[in-house]
């Protein structure tokens, strides 16, 4: 075989040429080059060498140099093995245990066989997939904003102090709980095999969605000029029973089963009763990324429950350790809880104090209006966080206020009422999340 390079030099991209040429050639067959270039033969001897290639100087038929393939080229890729395959659609793309060794290698790769075999403590496909991971990364990346752009910060507010106040508390709260949504999968991202990539990058999205609900509530926080509200001893407690929490499976469960799903009703509550129109959008915004985080975790427990039927027990004695680590708390923290309940029943509360020496008769009827409204939230489920744990929608369904080694306990229920909650079917309706799948 003969090649004419012209003029050009390996330094100036010949040495592609030369390449794609001899690797066409049998091991022994020889390559005849042509060319200009004053410094091609000093360029293709040190090229060759490299690469196992044997070099001769040539000066007939118009060639200066011969390259005769040795062995050694191609080896790495001989040596080598597939990585499944780059879609996950097709049939085997993703393995069930991928091997250290491919470590970062795309899924789909030829890998070539040594080099360092690092440990990767989520590497079993049972323990981190499920199939729809892609879709909801897909809907994740689509549907990314901004909150300097999507909020209309401009927005004047109008709301009562007393409102307003009550608007802070709640953002304080939420700011703390989406830290610690932040820290959970954070932790995790690096411990998942890089074969899953797409739970990779659906993990590292919820970080980012986390991060980014951070600065949407903290600014609402802000916007009147007032300090935040409180944050409470039982409250970051509470929350760093998930952070500590070293387990993927039980982790995902407690923080995007019952935690966010949780935050589906609480945002949803907000997004209805906000006292404005930033209130209002925040929610909203937040409110459809916590609906997918809540997908992939349902998505990921029923894949690991048909993998693990013993995690059920795991479960079950995860809720109870927590239980017992918030046992001495007060639960819902009482300024986020009166605020929750004065939101909705913002039009009842008096403006304005009654004039010195005149009646108070028409405030007393409007707080008697507040009290029974009040009272009435209390019945809710709203109030139902300031029990105990474990008698919670989170970890029951009308099930014994005990639970022990002897007694099952339906403790998915609550992930098959947030499977089956309205804005996860609703808004999620075309990612395949069905509820006769559940």
């Amino acid at each position: 075989m003969l090649v004419d390079l012209g003029h050009l030099g390996l330094d100036e991209g010949a040495h592609i040429i030369v390449k794609h040429a001899i690797e066409q050639l049998e091991p022994g067959a020889a390559l005849d080059i042509c060319g200009t270039h004053a410094e091609l033969r000093v360029h293709l001897r040190a090229w060759g060498r490299a690469r196992g290639h044997g070099y001769e100087d040539r000066d007939a038929d118009g060639a200066v140099a011969r390259l005769t393939r040795g062995t050694a080229a191609g080896a790495a890729r001989r040596n080598s093995e597939p990585a499944g395959h780059a879609s996950p659609a097709v049939a085997g793309a993703v393995v069930d245990r991928p091997p250290g060794h491919w470590g970062v290698a795309p899924r789909g790769a030829q890998v070539e066989l040594g080099g360092p075999d690092p440990f990767f403590p989520l590497d079993d496909k049972a323990h981190v997939w499920a199939d729809e991971a892609p879709r909801l990364y897909a809907q994740a990346a689509a549907n990314q904003w901004d909150p300097a752009t999507a909020i209309e910060w401009a927005t004047p507010l109008v709301n009562d102090e007393l409102v307003e106040t009550a608007v802070i508390q709640v953002m304080t709260y939420l700011i703390e709980n989406e830290v610690a949504a932040l820290v959970v999968p954070a932790r995790f991202i690096a411990q998942v095999h890089s074969h899953f990539r797409e739970v990779m990058q659906l993990l590292s999205i919820q970080v980012a969605d986390e991060a980014r609900h951070i600065e949407a509530f903290t600014r609402r926080a802000m916007l009147s000029g007032r300090p935040l509200g409180l944050s409470t001893v039982g409250g970051r407690q509470s929350l760093q029973t998930l952070i500590d929490e070293p387990d993927f499976a039980i982790s995902a469960f407690l923080l995007s089963v019952l935690g966010e799903g949780t935050f589906l009703s609480l945002l949803s509550f907000l997004e209805t009763h906000a006292p404005d129109p930033t209130t209002r959008r925040v929610a909203q915004l937040a409110l459809q990324d916590e609906a997918r985080h809540v997908a992939f975790g349902i998505a990921h427990l029923r894949v690991q429950l048909d993998a693990e039927p013993d995690l059920r027990a795991r479960l079950v004695a995860a809720v109870e350790r927590r239980h017992d680590a918030l046992a001495q708390t007060g639960g819902l923290n009482d300024e986020v809880y009166d605020a929750l309940v004065l939101l909705p029943q913002v039009h009842l509360i008096p403006l304005q104090s009654p004039q010195a020496g005149t009646a108070c008769k028409g405030s007393r009827t409007t707080w008697t209006s507040v009290a029974a409204a009040v009272s009435r939230a209390l019945a809710s489920p709203l109030r139902r966080p300031r029990r105990s744990p474990l008698s919670t929608p989170a970890t029951s369904c009308r099930a014994p206020a005990s639970v022990s080694a002897g007694r099952s306990r339906p403790f998915l229920c609550y992930s098959m009422r947030i499977y089956a909650h309205p804005i996860t079917q609703e808004r999620f309706a075309g990612q395949g999340l069905h509820r006769g799948r559940s």
